[in-house]
C-alpha cells in the first residue's frame, strides 16, 4: 500500500470520484455540498469548504445552517408521509407520525426547550429508548442550538452518572419504565440513582424530566427537581418556538463513547459536517431514496441510532422505523414480522443482530413476504463470512445484496463499504472500498512503515474527512493525543485503532482492535479471523476469542463458544473446532482452550468485550463493566476458565 495514491478495483465511475475527493478535499466537498442544497439548505453559503490548521480542522466555515432545519422544516413538502413509525411489540403499541404532525411537535418542543431555560449550548440528556417523543427530542434540540446527548436507556446508574458528569446537563429527560420480556425495568430509579453518585455542584443545576409510560406504576418523584412530561409541554406557552441559523462548526450533539477502564470519550459532532457526511455515505452505500421505509435495530442511545433513524431517513426524506424491543420477543419473528408489516425496504441491523436471527432459524424469515426489502446492511463489528452467507443466500436466495461497511462514533457514517448503485463482487468478510474522502494507510506498527498489500497492520486516515469528530467535549488535548498522536507511528494521522488489511484488489479486511490482535510464534492473527473460522462450523452460533500468554509461542488463543440448539459440549466437539480452524485458516493458530459457554460478554451496543475476556484469564481488575449487557456473562466465563485451568 505504499504510494502516493491508493488503487482499488471498484468500478471505474466509482474510483474516479474516490480519487478526486483525495486530490482535492477542498473542490470536492464544497461540489457534493453543492448538490445536495434541495435536502441540506444553507442559510448562508460557507466562506471556505475546508481549513486544515494541524491538529484543529474545520469543513464549511463560515456556512449557517441547521441539521434539525433541514430534517423538519425543510421537509414539509412531505407533510403526509410517514417519518417516524413506533413499534414496541411487547406491550403492543404501533404509532406513526407523519412529517407534519412532527413539524407541529417539534415546534411544541423547541419552544417547551427555551421555556426550561434551555438555549444555545446548553446540554440536555436524554436517558430514554427509541420513541416519538425521544426523537422529537433530539430534533428541536438541533433546532434551536441547545447540544444533546443520548445515553442508552439500559446503561447502569453509575455509567449514566460518567456521561452526565462529562456533559453536565441543564435537563435529563427519561422515561419512568421500560419493559423486556415481561420485566419492568425502573429507568427513572437508575437516574435517581446515578445522580446520587455526583457532587451537588452538578446535580443542584438540572431538572429531570419524566415520561409517564406505564402509568398504573408507582413512581417517586423528587419535589423542586423532577416534572413530568406534561408539565414541561406546558412550558412551551408563549414562547419562541423558531429555529436558530448556526454555523457549520457549532456543535450538534455528544456521544460518549463506551470503554471498560478509562472514563468515556465524550465525541462531539458538528452541525455542517455531519449532515453532508450522514447524507452522502447514506446515498453511496445505501442508495438511500425518498421513498424508503428503513428499519434500523440500533437504538438512539449509539451513533448508528443518531446517524440512520434519527437524523440521515429525515435528511434524505425517508421513513424511519423506531423500534424498542428484542429481536425475539414476545415472538421469534417480530423482526420479519415489522418488515413485512411496513413493507421495509431497508433492514440495516449489527452482525450481532444478525448472528441472533440465524440461531432462531431461517424459517421465521420464511413465514413472511419479504419483498419490499431491496437491500441489507451490516455495522458494528465484522460481518462473519458464514454469516453473511446465510443472509444473502438462505434468507434472501441471493437475490437482495448483504452490504457490510465500516465506521465508528467519531466518523458517524460509513468509512469503507460497498457503492450501491455502481456494486462491485462482494467479497464475504470485506467491508469494501473507502468512501470518498476517505485516504487509509494501514502501518506495521514493528517498523513504522506502510504495510505491503496483505500484510496486517494498524489502519490511520492521512487526513480528516468531514464529519469526523473535530474534538473533544472541554477536552482538545486528549482527543489529539488519541487521535492525531496516538502511536509514534501515525503522528498527524487519524488513528482509527483498528487492525487490517488490503488485499491485491484494495477489498479492505478487518481483524479486530489492534489491541487484540493476537501474535503466535510471531504470526499475527485476528481474534475476528479465528471467530470467522469458528463460526463457519456448523455447531457454532457465536464465538469469542482472546490471546493469552504462552512460554513458547509467545501468545496462543482461548476460544468461547455458544452452540446453536441441537448441539451439546464435548470433548470430541472442541478436537473436532480445533481440527476445522487448523483446516480453515493453517496450523499458525494454536488453542491454550476452549471453552462452552450460554453467553458472552458483550457491550450494550453488542460487541463482544474481549479485553473482559482476556482479564478474566489473566486474574486482573476488570474495571467499569457498567456497559456490559448480561453481568451473569462474566461469572460464566470465570467458570470456563477455572475449569480450563485444571485440565
Amino acid at each position: 500500500m505504499a504510494g502516493d495514491i491508493f488503487h482499488f478495483r471498484a468500478p471505474p465511475e466509482y474510483y474516479q470520484l474516490w480519487k478526486q475527493s483525495v486530490e482535492d478535499p477542498e473542490k470536492f466537498w464544497a461540489e457534493i455540498a453543492e448538490k445536495s442544497s434541495d435536502d441540506i439548505h444553507w442559510f448562508k453559503k460557507w466562506d471556505k469548504a475546508f481549513l486544515w490548521e494541524y491538529p484543529k480542522f474545520r469543513w464549511f466555515l463560515g456556512g449557517l445552517t441547521n441539521t434539525g432545519y433541514n430534517c423538519v422544516d425543510n421537509k414539509l413538502r412531505y407533510k403526509n408521509k410517514p417519518a417516524y413509525i413506533y413499534e414496541n411489540p411487547e406491550r403492543g403499541i404501533s404509532r406513526t407520525i407523519t412529517y407534519g404532525q412532527l413539524f407541529d411537535l417539534v415546534k411544541k418542543y423547541s419552544a417547551a426547550l427555551r421555556g426550561s431555560g434551555v438555549g444555545k449550548g446548553d446540554r440536555v440528556l436524554l436517558y430514554m429508548p427509541n420513541c416519538i417523543e425521544s426523537a422529537a427530542l433530539l430534533q428541536a434540540c438541533a433546532r434551536i442550538g441547545a447540544i444533546p446527548t443520548c445515553v442508552f436507556a439500559g446503561f447502569s446508574p453509575k455509567a449514566l452518572a460518567d456521561r452526565i458528569e462529562l456533559t453536565e446537563p441543564k435537563l435529563i429527560f427519561t422515561q419512568d419504565f421500560s419493559v423486556r420480556r415481561g420485566k419492568l425495568i425502573n429507568l427513572k430509579n437508575n437516574v435517581d440513582s446515578a445522580l446520587e453518585l455526583l457532587p451537588p455542584q452538578i446535580t443542584s443545576k438540572l431538572k429531570l424530566v419524566v415520561e409517564r409510560a406505564i402509568p398504573e406504576e408507582e413512581l417517586l418523584m423528587t419535589q423542586g427537581r423532577d416534572i413530568l412530561f406534561e408539565e414541561f409541554e406546558k412550558k412551551a406557552a408563549s414562547q419562541d418556538d423558531s429555529f436558530v441559523q448556526l454555523e457549520a462548526n457549532d456543535p450538534l450533539l455528544i456521544m460518549c463513547t463506551s470503554g471498560t477502564t478509562a472514563k468515556p470519550k465524550p465525541v462531539v459532532h458538528v452541525q455542517g459536517g455531519f449532515q453532508i457526511w450522514i447524507y452522502w455515505t447514506a446515498k453511496w452505500i445505501y442508495g438511500i431514496k425518498p421513498d424508503d421505509v428503513i428499519f434500523n435495530t440500533s437504538d438512539i442511545g449509539w451513533i448508528v441510532g443518531q446517524s440512520y433513524i434519527i437524523f440521515a431517513p429525515l435528511l434524505t426524506g425517508c421513513t424511519s422505523i423506531l423500534f424498542d424491543g428484542i429481536p425475539d420477543y414476545p415472538r421469534q419473528d417480530v423482526w420479519w414480522e415489522i418488515m413485512e408489516k411496513h413493507k421495509a425496504s431497508l433492514f440495516w441491523t449489527s452482525p450481532t443482530g444478525a448472528r441472533v436471527l440465524r440461531r432462531l432459524g431461517v424459517e421465521h424469515a420464511k413465514k413472511h413476504n419479504l419483498s419490499s426489502l431491496e437491500r441489507v446492511v451490516c455495522a458494528g463489528e465484522v460481518l462473519n463470512p458464514e454469516v453473511w452467507s446465510w443472509l444473502h443466500h438462505e434468507v434472501f436466495g441471493g437475490k437482495v445484496p448483504v452490504i457490510d461497511h465500516m465506521w465508528q462514533t467519531e466518523v458517524p457514517g460509513a468509512m469503507f463499504g460497498y457503492p450501491y448503485h455502481n456494486l462491485p463482487p462482494i467479497k464475504p468478510g470485506s467491508a469494501g472500498f473507502p468512501l470518498p474522502g476517505v485516504d487509509p494507510e494501514i502501518i506495521d506498527d514493528r517498523t513504522g512503515q506502510a504495510c505491503e498489500l496483505g500484510k496486517k497492520g494498524v489502519l490511520a486516515l492521512r487526513k480528516p474527512v468531514p464529519g469526523m469528530t473535530p474534538t473533544l467535549w472541554k477536552d482538545p488535548e486528549r482527543y489529539t493525543r488519541e487521535y492525531w498522536e496516538a502511536r509514534p507511528y501515525t503522528m498527524k494521522k487519524y488513528f482509527t485503532g483498528d487492525s487490517a488489511q488490503i488485499d491485491a484488489d484494495g477489498y479492505i479486511f478487518f481483524a479486530g482492535r489492534a489491541d487484540e490482535v493476537i501474535k503466535i510464534a510471531a504470526h499475527r492473527i485476528g481474534t475476528v479471523e479465528i471467530e470467522s473460522s469458528l463460526i463457519s462450523h456448523p455447531a457454532v452460533a457465536e464465538a469469542g476469542v482472546c490471546g493469552i500468554p504462552d512460554e513458547l509461542r509467545g501468545e496462543v488463543a482461548v476460544a468461547f463458544i455458544v452452540l446453536k440448539r441441537g448441539y451439546s459440549p464435548s470433548e470430541e466437539l472442541k478436537k473436532e473446532l480445533t481440527n476445522h480452524v487448523r483446516k480453515t485458516m493453517g496450523p499458525i493458530v494454536v488453542f491454550g482452550g476452549i471453552g462452552f459457554v450460554n453467553i458472552l460478554p458483550k457491550t450494550r451496543s453488542g460487541k463482544i468485550m474481549r479485553r473482559v475476556m482476556k482479564k478474566l484469564w489473566m486474574g486482573e481488575e476488570l474495571g467499569d463493566l457498567s456497559t456490559i449487557e448480561e453481568g451473569a456473562s462474566v461469572d460464566e466465563i470465570k467458570d470456563v476458565i477455572s475449569n480450563l485451568k485444571k485440565i
